[in-house]
């Protein structure tokens, strides 16, 4: 399968998936190697197309409904202890997190695609954590940290924004 064709196959599989799917099984579906996906996902996103790259495997993104969405980033800061619960009440609040974003004082900003819309969503999150040796992000500046958050309507983020200042997350700066 020439390259063009196999990228248009991409884009039908993650269109038509109810889950993410893993670089491993595109790139066996495909009969290509991993390495082949991750370089058509990378040209993929330089023709715009909208695909991110979660904990779970690629998605590709479309806001949900015909409406106007809204985004938001907001800054915070917690413990590992508190993160599960500053997830829900985000996820709770009606909004969909898109990212963390780290400032790092020598890489700059790092950003990872995360897409959490649901607590299912954040329970396999944290559960993948939890199994990992990997630290959370936010580990490399004391807590502190970005989320992209989107909503359907503007009113969400300062219900989310009450809701963590209350709580202790919210990261004025």
């Amino acid at each position: 399968m020439e390259g063009d064709s196999r990228r248009e196959k991409i884009v039908e599989m993650l269109n038509d998936a109810a889950e993410p799917l893993s670089g491993a099984a595109l790139a066996k579906k495909l009969k290509v190697s991993r390495q082949v996906i991750v370089q058509d996902i990378a040209l993929l996103r330089a023709y715009n197309k909208n695909i991110l790259s979660t904990n779970k495997g690629y998605i590709l993104y479309q806001p949900p409904g015909m409406g106007k969405t809204f985004r938001r980033a907001i800054s915070v800061k917690h413990t590992d202890e508190q993160m599960k619960d500053e997830l829900y009440t985000i996820v709770d609040s009606g909004a969909r997190m898109l990212d963390v974003v780290v400032e790092h004082e020598v890489y700059g900003q790092i950003t990872v695609d995360l897409f959490l819309r649901s607590r299912q969503d954040v329970d396999e999150f944290i559960e993948k954590i939890a199994k990992s040796d990997a630290q959370p992000l936010k580990s490399l500046t004391n807590g502190a940290h970005f989320h992209t958050l989107e909503a359907d309507h503007e009113g969400v983020f300062a219900r989310i924004e009450e809701r963590l200042k209350t709580k202790g997350y919210w990261n004025e700066k």
